[in-house]
């Protein structure tokens, strides 16, 4: 029986597929069978007493036997994958199992090694490996190893403090090459650029082709963005290289966008190929052969405009917009003449927006038309239901350019008016912006006449501050002139102001238009106007824009302020004394502010060099010398002066915080002279 197992036992050894070899403890070869000649190159008369250290091919550091030895010492076993090298030089790969003999004591006595030849598994592995990352015909890194090193080189500039940049790179006339040339030519023409570029980066840059005409290069270890613009240069240089093709010279050249890592904001590595790409097609508009930079910031502005354009088209599906209602007056008669719609958003976070929060977002979308049309359809909903309850006004309805632009509009404004059989075209206003009314001046002309054929009405809103033309107000057939809040808010201190409000309510008699001021927010705004001659206005020393039910109460109670009713139209040649005051109080409001450091250059201290104080010697004098409020004014404008002066004498002497508490009767002094002004265009009104 045990002859039996001893000539199984040398059988196995001598007809195994794997190669066996048995060392002594010594690590001594004692014995080897023939699959191991096979597999190595080594007769047995070659390996007898050989360390098999002389397989080694150098491969595998020194970490990879330590750790063999310490397994067979502790367990007795190790098994692994190792390169060794045959007897004619070549390596070779195996899988190789040792095992420890021991005697019935436990101490080791022999080693015993297994191992077959994996060379041609390993081999078609790596092949197949290489098919997955690399690009067959250029032989670069493909879409997946770019992907792997990208992320990779995000990680170690982040932790090395440093930058790299993402080049995408598209060829430019590749298609006419391999139109005109064949697709050999072109694959040659890949191949020997994929060259070029690849010698023109650092070693640990990395590029990689795509697919097609696309490459991607990685620039890593950068210092800052400029040290990538030498890179990108050569890049450019090498994709433009002539190439020989048989008797032809092939010659493309190349358009890069350029992005870079780490950004203000967090970024993956899908990202910053997509930022790549999108400079790459600025590259190209740009003219080619060169690289465009991509544009964080912008590319952010971008896609949170895009984010409030859908929170725009979502808010309109759950109806959050609202209308609130300004009340637009005669102030003379207290008459309300009608509402302006004022659209609003009922934001379920941010709360009650006003419309310079989201109309811009969509100036130029085909919302700014759906909510428009919703805006039109609200108001005249709103409008029945007032006529109903026995308000007569009309109503003002804000329409856009986009709008306006809209072939059928005519029709459309003709239609939703049927479809509000109780309301009466002229009880609707559509109020178009002077800017918005430009852009396109024949055809919103044809619009407005349009919308007066069906009897609708058109106010130019916000005039002033357009191009203001004679031949533009000419041209465009409006009822109404509304004289921008802008310079009515600062006609009270501002001549150059007030002159604007002026010439505007000039136009509008010349043209037989009407004209309605925006933006009174004070008892003193319609006085002023008033004098002017302007008796419509609308704004918040009016009534604030409110929700539709409160119009009616608002209504019933409003009355205008006593001195506005029984207020005259200045004389024409009385015009100068308002003038005077605003002047006046331009001066003092100047010199306000250089007490307070607002203002570096004090207006004139001498009173006879202001502007009120020039008046008073010239036209004043020549106009009014005999009347009692004249001299009452040159009296004031004397003490004005002298207090003023004093003002600026503390400051100088750096008693500035006693300056400022004198202001209040610097102000006090101004308003008795203002009085007298008012006093004196009294004393030579004419009756409205």
């Amino acid at each position: 029986m045990a002859e039996e197992k001893i000539q199984l036992a040398a059988s196995v050894f001598s007809t195994s597929r794997e190669g066996i070899l048995i060392t002594s403890a010594d690590g001594a070869i004692i014995d080897v069978n023939d699959a191991f000649t096979q597999i190595t190159g080594y007769s047995r008369d070659d390996a007898m007493g050989q360390n098999p250290r002389m397989l080694s091919s150098g491969k595998q550091d020194k970490v990879v036997y330590e750790a063999l030895w310490h397994s067979l010492i502790t367990t007795g076993y190790w098994f692994g994958e190792l390169w060794n090298r045959h007897k004619n030089g070549e390596m070779y790969a195996e899988n190789l199992s040792i095992s420890a003999v021991r005697d019935a004591d436990g101490i080791t006595r022999h080693y015993v090694g297994l191992f077959s030849d994996i060379t041609s598994t390993k081999m078609h592995a790596q092949q197949m490996e290489r098919i997955a990352h690399y690009d067959a015909l250029t032989g670069l890194p493909n879409r997946v190893l770019l992907s792997d090193r990208l992320q990779l080189a995000m990680a170690q500039t982040q932790r090395r403090g440093q930058q790299l940049a993402v080049a995408f790179l598209d060829l430019d006339g590749f298609k006419a090459v391999n139109d005109k040339q064949g697709h050999e030519a072109g694959d040659q023409l890949l191949v020997a650029l994929a060259n070029h570029m690849k010698r023109a980066l650092r070693d640990g840059d990395t590029l990689a082709r795509l697919g097609g005409d696309e490459f991607v290069a990685v620039l890593v270890d950068l210092a800052d963005v400029n040290a990538c613009q030498p890179l990108l240069t050569r890049l450019l240089a090498a994709a433009a290289q002539q190439i020989h093709y048989g008797d032809h010279q092939l010659q493309v050249s190349a358009s890069l966008g350029v992005t870079f890592y780490p950004q203000s904001e967090d970024i993956d590595a899908d990202q910053l190929l997509r930022q790549a790409d999108q400079a790459m097609y600025q590259a190209k508009l740009a003219g080619k052969n060169r690289y465009h930079i991509f544009d964080a910031h912008q590319d952010s502005s971008i896609r949170g405009h895009h984010e409030n354009v859908e929170d725009i088209r979502r808010a309109i599906c759950a109806e959050e917009f609202v209308l609130y209602y300004q009340p637009k007056v005669n102030m003379r008669t207290g008459e309300v003449i009608g509402a302006e719609a004022l659209i609003r958003w009922h934001h379920p976070e941010k709360g009650l927006l006003l419309p310079a929060a989201f109309l811009p977002v969509i100036e130029d979308h085909p919302l700014a038309v759906i909510l428009g049309t919703w805006v039109i359809d609200t108001a005249l909903t709103q409008l029945e239901t007032w006529h109903a309850a026995g308000l007569n006004i009309a109503i003002s309805v804000n329409v856009c350019a986009r709008q306006l632009q809209q072939t059928d509009f005519v029709q459309y404004l003709s239609d939703i008016l049927a479809a509000h059989p109780n309301v009466q075209p002229a009880d609707l206003e559509l109020e178009v912006l002077e800017t918005s009314a430009l852009e396109d001046l024949e055809h919103v002309s044809n619009v407005i006449k349009g919308c007066q054929d069906i009897g609708v009405k058109f106010a130019l809103d916000d005039f002033g501050t357009g191009y203001s033309s004679l031949t533009y107000l000419k041209r465009l057939p409006v009822s109404s002139l509304k004289i921008d809040q802008s310079f009515v808010h600062d006609m009270l201190v501002d001549p150059d102001d007030l002159a604007i409000v002026e010439g505007v309510l000039s136009l509008a008699t010349a043209f037989y238009r009407h004209a309605i001021a925006e933006g009174v927010e004070t008892i003193e705004h319609g006085r002023l106007l008033l004098q002017f001659g302007c008796e419509l206005a609308q704004g918040y020393g009016i009534a604030r824009p409110m929700p539709a039910h409160k119009i009616l109460d608002w209504t019933s109670t409003w009355t205008p302020d006593p001195s506005w009713v029984d207020l005259v139209l200045v004389n024409r040649d009385d015009l100068s004394v308002l003038y005077a005051g605003v002047q006046h109080r331009a001066w003092v409001t100047a010199m306000e502010k250089c007490l307070k450091g607002g203002q570096e250059t004090p207006a004139p201290l001498n009173h006879l060099r202001s502007r009120l104080g020039l008046w008073l010697e010239g036209k004043g004098h020549a106009q009014y010398n005999g009347q009692p409020a004249f001299q009452a004014i040159k009296q004031w404008c004397d003490h004005v002066h002298l207090q003023t002066k004093e003002l600026c004498q503390l400051q100088a002497s750096a008693r500035t915080s006693e300056a400022l508490t004198r202001l209040a009767a610097l102000q006090e002094l101004t308003d008795t002279l203002l009085e007298q002004v008012n006093l004196l265009v009294q004393e030579n009104r004419t009756k409205v």
